[in-house]
This record gives structure tokens, C-alpha cells and sequence, in this order.
């Protein structure tokens, strides 16, 4: 069974930073595409970065590129999110996915950004 288990949101203000992490389990992890995906209040869901957990590839939205570093432990099964320069566009429910549309995602953990 596949279980994504995301923590690390809280509430930061601008220009802050916050670090996600995400616990997988259920499949191989250091095989696979992993992703960060956000949806911001009254908003759909938006892909925010990639990464190829077995090369270590990375790329990142444009909104976000610059600020945001994705990396993943493969030994740990963890994906994590290293969130820089934080703007309050920023705030949204943050869900680590198997896909970069994020139909399968975790619960997601809550990022508010605001001063």
C-alpha cells in the first residue's frame, strides 16, 4: 500500500524559509520520479518540482525556481522540500506526489506564509 506522509508546514513570514519532508513507503522510492505539488486557497493543484530519485534530476516551476530545492534520501525513503525566500503567494497545502499532476499524493502539510 502506498503511503505518503508529509510534515515540516507551519507559519513563516515573508522572506523566511521552511523545510517539508515526506516519509514514502508501499513502493521503491530510489527508482521513480517524486514531486512536490501545492494547492493555495481556492485554487487547483499546481506541480511545483520534480525530482528523478535514482539520478538525482531536479527541475522546478518558474514561481518557484531559485528558492525551492528538491532532494530525496533514497536510504531514508524521504523526499524533502527546502523552501527559501518565502513569499506569501507562497501559502498553500503542500503534497508530495508520485505524479506531477498529484492524483496520488499524501494529506499534505499546511504552509502559511505572512507576516
Amino acid at each position: 500500500q502506498v503511503q505518503l506522509v508529509e510534515s515540516g508546514g507551519g507559519l513563516v513570514q515573508p522572506g523566511g524559509s521552511l523545510r517539508l519532508s515526506c516519509v514514502v513507503s508501499g513502493f521503491t522510492f530510489g527508482s521513480s520520479w517524486m514531486y512536490w505539488v501545492r494547492q493555495a486557497p481556492g485554487k487547483g493543484l499546481e506541480w511545483v518540482a520534480g525530482i528523478n530519485t535514482l539520478f538525482g534530476i531536479t527541475n522546478y516551476a518558474s514561481s518557484v525556481k531559485g528558492r525551492f530545492t528538491i532532494s530525496g534520501d533514497n536510504a531514508k525513503n524521504t523526499l524533502a522540500l527546502q523552501m527559501n525566500s518565502l513569499k506569501t503567494e507562497d501559502t498553500a497545502v503542500y503534497y508530495c506526489a508520485r505524479d506531477s499532476a498529484g492524483a496520488v499524493r499524501g494529506k499534505g502539510t499546511l504552509v502559511t506564509v505572512s507576516s
